[in-house]
């Protein structure tokens, strides 16, 4: 979850070229941030990215944390260094056994200034480099470490930068006057086209003029040679005109729509194709995802079962322990990012099992990407916001389109739907004022409108800090109809279901306040969403949702995009 980056080049650069990008990686982590270079600068800051004490170098490693162990100071912040002060590390990932190597390495003398688990690498190789060189030290690193990391060191008067990955991500970009490592391709986007993809425990030895690649194979190390990948940007950083990113991205969803609905039907219609292929040859087709991702699978597989194809869900950190996988199983891993370590780690070892792997991610040469059998992209562009929100839209659009594929429905115009919600934007940002004291707020619908209520209340508890509940209408009474009382705000997602109309009136006899997402024109507070057709009317619910989230957290003044103990990316356990 945190982001890192490595520059070395052949000509001088400035220190906030490399803070720039690191920005670019802020959405991975944003506690705190740090950075070394070969001519002297080494600081580090608790907070956002902000730019740092200009210093020219040809060498600098740089991280922007999210905090998994240690808490948020500038101590636990990194680069972390050796106690002689020569080696320097970044790390993103988790070591497991830390604390058992800690007690090694501090019973050889070694003082420690932080709480993390990362500071032990560097102690670590300060200790393996005093009797190997630095392959040996890499190869007992491999040997002891458990867990994920994807890690760069720097040494000083060492011209090399060195970094290696087990789980987490990690990808090498080529300038034209030297190279740069980084936790995903964002951090140089614009800057070069070219790209290497480091697998699961590489090692690379990477300068200003080129790059070594070696795999770990259990016992050593064994050079290794790599494919350049051309990378193909589409970037919608054309400036920000809103408010805050959230907002911007809300806004951006028709556009989004639109771009997914071409690419299906034209550059992507191969793949499209080689999907419905494997799941119509498959006897078994399970979905694999996690948070906001799962609850678009959740509509995904409502859409396939309507179809005729029969398909489960389920959330990727229990799938192990709930999901028989074979040789007829088709799993499909659908992330934002393509990173997120709860699916990756779910779909390691399918393939020995003869399942097959397909996969929807927005994230183009992602690691969940590279380990299907077949890739589509969702086409949402580049989400800054910790928040969901075109990403899911267009995950569920997806859905729907390769559903559509089995029976021959026709597409709605979900680009127009949600136009038409976004213009009730003045309606929703008023509705939103009067829930902000809100403690707790309850949101209910039936059949294909359970899910959006579930993400609904997701993102009311990620932006907006309040305790939500997305249930079925039919649950209300088995528990949660105990917590209603007078003035108690509940979200009703109706689409002409006479069970949720019956739901309703069990909240108003208990005094609760209902609010409408509704096509009816129901007396009350009402969001109006005019469509009957199932996939118009859960997009256009959702980003009514996602409005109203917006405008509560923005009357409460929160962290809209950086809300607190999130990150976008999810590459821990």
């Amino acid at each position: 979850m945190c982001g890192i980056i490595g520059l070395v080049s052949q000509n001088y650069f400035k220190s906030n070229d490399v803070i720039k990008m690191l920005k670019r990686l802020e959405y991975r982590g944003y506690d705190s941030f740090g950075i070394v270079t070969n001519s002297g600068l080494f600081e580090k800051k608790v907070g956002e990215v902000t730019s740092v004490t200009d210093n020219k170098c040809t060498q600098a490693i740089a991280h922007t944390r999210w905090a998994t162990t240690g808490e948020v100071t500038k101590e636990n912040a990194h680069p972390h260094s050796s106690c002689d002060g020569r080696i320097f590390i970044v790390h993103n990932g988790i070591i497991n056994n830390y604390v058992e190597l800690k007690e090694g390495l501090v019973a050889k003398g070694h003082i420690f200034r932080s709480e993390t688990d990362s500071e032990v690498i560097a102690h670590f190789f300060e200790e393996e480099l005093k009797t190997k060189p630095m392959p040996g030290a890499v190869e007992r690193f491999f040997r002891v470490a458990s867990g994920e990391f994807a890690v760069i060191i720097m040494i000083k008067g060492d011209s090399k930068l060195y970094a290696m990955k087990r789980g987490s991500p990690l990808s090498l970009g080529m300038l034209e006057d030297g190279n740069v490592i980084s936790s995903d391709i964002y951090a140089f986007s614009g800057k070069t086209d070219k790209a290497v993809f480091f697998h699961e425990d590489e090692f690379a030895v990477v300068n200003e003029k080129g790059y070594e690649f070696y795999r770990f194979d259990g016992t050593s190390l064994e050079p290794v040679k790599k494919e350049i990948t051309e990378v193909k940007w589409s970037s919608n950083e054309e400036g920000k005109k809103y408010d805050h990113y959230m907002i911007k991205e809300i806004y951006e969803q028709p556009e989004a729509l639109e771009r997914l609905y071409h690419s299906l039907k034209n550059g992507q219609k191969e793949s499209a194709e080689k999907l419905k292929a494997l799941m119509k040859s498959s006897k078994r087709i399970v979905f694999v995802a996690s948070g906001t991702s799962y609850h678009a699978t959740l509509l995904g597989v409502y859409f396939l079962n309507k179809s005729g194809v029969e398909a489960h869900t389920i959330i990727a950190s229990e799938f192990r322990n709930f999901y028989l996988v074979d040789k007829d199983t088709l799993i499909i891993a659908v992330s934002q990012s393509g990173e997120t370590m709860d699916v990756i780690e779910a779909l390691h070892g399918m393939k020995a099992r003869g399942a097959k792997i397909a996969s929807l991610v927005n994230v183009p040469y992602s690691t969940i990407q590279r380990m299907s059998n077949v890739s589509v992209n969702i086409e949402a562009g580049q989400e800054i916001c910790v928040a969901a929100t075109k990403s899911f839209v267009n995950q569920v659009a997806c859905l729907h389109y390769i559903a559509s594929m089995f029976n021959g429905a026709e597409i709605a115009d979900l680009p127009g739907d949600v136009r038409k919600v976004l213009s009730q934007e003045n309606n929703i940002r008023d509705l939103a004022k009067s829930l902000v004291k809100s403690r707790d707020i309850y949101i209910i619908g039936r059949g294909f409108l359970y899910p959006v209520a579930r993400e609904i209340a997701l993102k009311l508890k990620e932006i907006s800090y309040i305790h939500a509940e997305g249930m079925m209408g039919g649950e209300l009474k088995h528990g949660t109809l105990a917590l209603i009382e007078k003035g108690t705000p509940v979200i009703a997602l109706i689409n002409g279901r006479s069970e949720i109309v019956s739901n309703v009136m069990e909240v108003k006899a208990r005094g609760g306040r209902i609010i409408a997402i509704s096509n009816s024109g129901m007396a009350g507070e009402l969001i109006r969403i005019d469509s009957d057709d199932e996939v118009s009317f859960s997009t256009a619910a959702t980003v009514a949702g996602q409005l109203l989230t917006y405008y509560i957290a923005k009357e409460k003044n929160l962290p809209i995009d950086k809300p607190r103990n999130l990150s976008k990316t999810i590459t821990v356990k």
